[in-house]
């Protein structure tokens, strides 16, 4: 080896033993351990806005379970903007009482025809004898 490659083997040997010996991982600034606390929970706090019923005043949530269930669904009577009446209008929109007389027993069906009801009235199976035809 030539005297050259000895000093620069030297001096990276000396370089890397001084990095070593300057504290390292085990002398470092590390957090007190007794220092540490938990943060206080989370509180929801009063809502002063709220002020109590009245005696005799009707209760906010009156009606049955059934009712307010139709009533979110469904809406009550809210007015209805132009655009909507216009577009109902050109629709031809369904009389308001449609929902409830569908399911009547004068309100006629129209037949499908004999296809529709093989297929409806098919049996269940795995469709292993199901077979397709495409034509031409």
């Amino acid at each position: 080896m030539n005297t050259l490659t000895r000093i620069a083997l030297l001096g990276a040997t000396s370089a890397m033993l001084a990095a070593c010996g300057s504290g390292g991982f085990l002398n470092r600034e590390r957090p007190d351990e007794f220092a540490v606390q938990r943060q206080a929970p989370l509180v929801v706090p009063p809502d002063f806005n709220l002020v109590p019923p009245a005696p005799g005043a009707p209760r906010p949530a009156e009606g049955t379970a059934a009712e307010q269930t139709l009533e979110a669904l469904f809406g009550g009577s809210a007015p209805r903007s132009a655009v909507e009446t216009s577009a109902l209008d050109r629709a031809g929109a369904a009389e308001p009482g449609i929902r409830s007389s569908v399911g009547s027993e004068e309100t006629n069906t129209v037949a499908k025809g004999s296809v529709t009801r093989d297929i409806i009235a098919a049996p269940e199976g795995d469709g292993a004898s199901a077979q397709a035809v495409i034509p031409g």
